[in-house]
């Protein structure tokens, strides 16, 4: 029996074979080779626990034909392009056209990807099944990816719903399928996004293993707190998500907007969810539909995609950073952005106050060790370890990365350096073009701005040094009998939020 994380890897693969020119368009009356049913099915209607009656009835349940027009913006996508459509063609359920809109290009994507452009006939395990690829090259495009997406729109509006795909996601076989179930069975639905995790297998080198395993564990954190809030989710992330056509109309209307994104926020996906969100609909994780994206191996362009999306994150959560708008920065999909600022505020806190203090009782020979020090690095740590066996792809790296403790500390430290600099470029009011920088540092250009945060660190110490050595006894001994105590009682409650997250019932999900 499958389970409902059971993505059909297993399932006989489609058959592809291309349909005569001038074969119509349309998808057949019966698509699947059954009659569509008087009655969608509502996967509302089912409680998440249930996971193996919920497969069962996902598997022998049709749905409401609706239409899927997809998107993939693709930008130098030459080494992934041709996976991706097959991932496309290759689903059980295939979107009915499949546009690629190529912009701003250097390389072969045009070419390849235009190997799969015409009409396709496939029969999958749910019958025969008509779509068409086109390949768009739109050239230089002062907008990038909002400029791609908005073009992808303009071409698939009249579909009940569009896929955005990104040039570097993978789906697995029964995702799209997956998520049309939801999104026909709620018309409450704005947005669905699949789960998303990385691909570790082929990836090679010390520091791009190490990225990699930071970023599948911080992706599996982020989607198992939406899941748990009742799959609520706060970012309907670009790289593999469905939206209702309606919704995006709603949106425009309601923001006077004349296409769904906007090209002057740095997280155009973060946006629409809120925009989504705010037109009346849901925005919601799917625990099922599955996908692996594109991780950063290097530090330069793991650092640029990191600042980029927590700047435009700030952007959103500080109120009249937009010319459109006045700020929302209580919206319930910046709720989490806040949690996490915080979480990161306090993770560089306690981790500069613990060290600074450390250091200056060692001094002076005032430091004792207690064992109670150690409960909050062992929390961490089997929080870090139940995080990583939550995952459906869990693999003894990930499960190092966690329990060894130091390459989770070394990662933090790496993303509290993001969170430093995200904050000072957004406080200095500096405009910089964080997507032009991101894909500067792709291509292994940019400065050496990552390292920034770590270099002012190291100076505030010794300062820090020079002026503690300046003080008498006196002064260090009162400074370190109130350090100590404030110190420990924000450990207590960040360890005490921890242990809340450690033992909460994870309901059967898996990312």
């Amino acid at each position: 029996m499958t389970t409902p994380f059971d993505t059909g890897r297993q399932a006989a693969e489609p058959q592809f074979r291309a349909a005569p020119f001038g074969a119509p368009p349309a998808p057949p009356a019966q698509p699947y080779g059954f009659p569509v049913p008087q009655e969608s099915f509502h996967a509302a209607d089912l409680t998440i626990p249930e996971f193996d009656d919920f497969s069962s009835v996902l598997e022998h349940t049709s749905v409401h034909r609706s239409t899927i027009g997809c998107v993939v913006p693709a930008y130098n996508e030459e080494e992934s392009i041709a996976d991706v459509l097959r991932s496309l063609l290759g689903q059980s359920r295939v979107p009915d056209v499949i546009h690629v809109v190529v912009n701003n290009t250097s390389d072969a994507t045009v070419k390849i990807a235009s190997e799969f452009s015409g009409p396709h006939e496939i029969t999958t395990e749910l019958g025969e099944q008509f779509t068409e690829v086109f390949v768009h090259d739109i050239g230089k495009n002062p907008d990038k990816k909002v400029g791609a997406l908005n073009y992808g729109y303009a071409l698939v509006e009249g579909y009940d719903y569009l896929l955005g795909v990104d040039g570097d996601t993978i789906a697995d076989r029964r995702a799209v399928e997956f998520l049309e179930g939801e999104a026909v069975g709620d018309s409450r639905i704005g947005g669905i996004s699949a789960i998303y995790s990385i691909d570790d297998r082929p990836i090679k080198g010390v520091i791009a293993k190490f990225l990699i395993a930071g970023q599948r564990t911080q992706f599996a954190a982020f989607n198992l707190q939406n899941l748990l809030r009742g799959r609520n989710m706060a970012v309907l992330g670009g790289q593999f998500s469905i939206f209702s056509t309606t919704a995006l109309r709603d949106v425009m209307k309601a923001n006077h907007q004349n296409s769904p994104w906007v090209k002057d926020s740095e997280v155009e996906d973060s946006l629409l969810s809120l925009q989504i969100k705010s037109a009346g609909y849901l925005t919601k994780i799917s625990p099922f539909a599955r996908a692996d994206v594109g991780g950063m191996t290097t530090l330069k362009g793991y650092d640029a995609q990191q600042v980029k999306w927590t700047y435009g994150a700030i952007e959103l959560m500080w109120p009249g950073q937009r010319g459109d708008t006045k700020g929302q920065p209580f919206h319930p999909n910046l709720r989490l952005r806040w949690f996490e600022n915080f979480s990161m505020l306090t993770n560089l806190f306690v981790r500069v106050a613990f060290l600074t203090l450390l250091i200056a009782s060692l001094s002076i020979d005032a430091f004792v060790f207690s064992p109670w020090w150690l409960i909050p690095p062992v929390v961490a740590t089997m929080l870090n370890l139940r995080v990583a066996r939550a995952m459906e792809t869990c693999n003894s790296r990930d499960l190092l990365f966690a329990g060894l403790m130091f390459p989770a500390e070394i990662f933090m430290w790496v993303r509290i350096s993001h969170f430093l600099r995200s904050w000072t470029r957004f406080l200095s009011r500096k405009k910089v073009d964080n997507w032009a920088m991101q894909a500067k540092a792709e291509r292994g250009g940019g400065s050496i701005g990552h390292w920034v945060p770590f270099i002012m660190l190291a100076i505030v110490a010794i300062a820090v040094a020079v002026i503690w050595n300046m003080l008498d006894p006196a002064a260090q001994s009162a400074i370190l009998w109130v350090g100590w105590p404030i110190v420990g009682v924000v450990t207590v409650i960040q360890t005490v939020l921890m242990s809340f997250r450690l033992f909460r019932r994870h309901q059967g999900f898996k990312v």
